[in-house]
């Protein structure tokens, strides 16, 4: 049996690390100023400060001032300068921009979320309000299959549902051969938890598409563990259910080839066939290459950055990277690129991934520490992908290549300029995949 580790690092000490800041956009329109004169100032006058400042008018604005458009190239800041240095003027400034405010939901941990709203998450709030705008709120009517160790998704038996988590469709287990894919690791849940957990709920931390379905495919055992068979099975199982996308948080060992594993190959590409897109963890060996099956053709591979938007140490990277996405921990040592040289601190800890998942037992749930790696990385990416679909951005229902595409195209351009073996096409943006 081909032992598969399910994707997380090994357990750290916790420290949060403040974030460095993130360049601030012009927060004013460009080409543009608002101006308001004195009582009494006569239109040839007003014309004459006007034309030495360079401007035109475009409107009033109701309460006696002007919206002004400056000529090309000139500066905002030098207009408005120039235009306060009359005596006919009562005040001069820049047309300032507004913006939606973005949901921050009140699950009370989500300040512990940097991977969602810090300046190297995945601009989540913007992205719920665009979605809601959408009338897609949460990726309403998207599925994911989660194939894992399974998910805390139904109370039976022993097991409890995990209560951040409430949106499933059936799934199946394809370790026990049962109906019942209850999650007995805690790895799986937390996955989907990352993908589709209930926000703005008051309780724990928030999800990306948290009105997405998710479909619970166990495919690995309590360790971890578990087999091309089983794999290839799930793959196509949750292909034949038309799910949106498929998440596989799990990788092989280094030296397993395509050719080793022909039946996963397959089973992927009967998913492409069915419409479905595949997203898989680039893998945790700081390799040069992504493992599969995230190596494979038909699948979009994602690497992991930390909270300083560097490559996690831990992280695969290569030409058959996509993408990256936040799977938190350490920067890893480069320092070979402008980019990396700015950003990097190595071997200063950063913060895990957190969301609602087992502290012990299978009945004991809370937000634990040491989850990080190309695991956590994927599921914002499948979670993104939901929103995506749900909301018709790209249609009733995109192509897998037309979807992955535009999530790169999309996605925040980091390390060396366009594409690069560390980075892929860049970090997910949520926000910018939705507008």
């Amino acid at each position: 049996m081909l032992r598969i580790p399910f994707l997380t690092a090994a357990l750290t000490a916790i420290a949060l690390v403040a974030p460095s800041q993130a360049a601030a956009a012009s927060p004013y329109v460009s080409g543009e100023v608002i101006v308001k004169y004195k009582d009494g100032t006569s239109g040839s006058v007003k014309q004459k400060v006007e034309a030495v400042a360079g401007t035109d008018t475009q409107q009033a604005i109701p309460g006696g001032s002007r919206q002004l458009e400056i000529e090309d190239g000139d500066s905002v800041k030098d207009t408005v300068a120039e235009l306060r240095k009359d005596p006919n003027v009562a005040y001069a400034v820049p047309n300032y921009e507004a913006h939606a405010s973005g949901l921050v939901p009140n699950d009370p941990a989500f300040g512990l979320q940097w991977n969602l709203s810090g300046p190297f998450g995945i601009n989540m709030p913007d992205a719920w309000d665009l979605a809601r705008a959408r009338n897609a709120p949460g990726g309403r009517g998207a599925v994911v299959a989660v194939l894992d160790t399974g998910v805390a998704y139904q109370n039976f038996r022993r097991f409890r549902r995990v209560p951040d988590l409430d949106r499933f469709v059936p799934g199946y287990d394809f370790v026990a051969r049962d109906r019942h894919p209850n999650d007995q690791n805690g790895h799986g849940t937390h996955v989907s938890g990352t993908i589709a957990g209930s926000t703005n709920n008051g309780v724990g931390v928030a999800g990306i598409a948290y009105r997405t379905k998710i479909m619970p495919v166990r495919v690995l055992d309590s360790e971890g563990a578990g087999n091309t068979a089983a794999i290839a099975r799930g793959i196509r199982f949750a292909a034949r259910r038309r799910v949106a996308v498929i998440n596989l948080s799990l990788e092989f060992d280094a030296s397993v080839r395509a050719s080793q594993i022909p039946d996963i190959v397959g089973a992927i590409r009967y998913a492409r066939s069915k419409g479905v897109l595949i997203v898989a963890a680039a893998g945790n060996q700081a390799g040069t290459v992504a493992a599969y099956p995230a190596r494979a053709r038909n699948v979009m591979a994602v690497a992991a950055t930390t909270i300083r938007g560097c490559q996690a140490d831990y992280s695969n990277s290569g030409f058959d990277l996509d993408i990256t996405a936040p799977g938190g921990g350490n920067d890893a040592a480069n320092t070979d690129t402008v980019y990396d040289q700015a950003v990097c601190r190595p071997g200063q800890p950063g913060p895990f991934i957190y969301q609602q998942t087992f502290t012990s037992g299978v009945r004991t749930f809370g937000l634990p520490g040491g989850y990080e790696g190309t695991s956590m990385a994927a599921p914002h990416v499948s979670g993104v992908a939901a929103l995506v679909v749900a909301s018709g951005r790209l249609g009733r229902r995109p192509s897998p290549r037309a979807l992955e595409e535009h999530l790169e195209r999309t996605a925040r351009d980091i390390g060396t300029p366009g594409f690069d073996p560390r980075y892929g096409y860049g970090l997910l943006d949520a926000a910018a995949a939705l507008r």
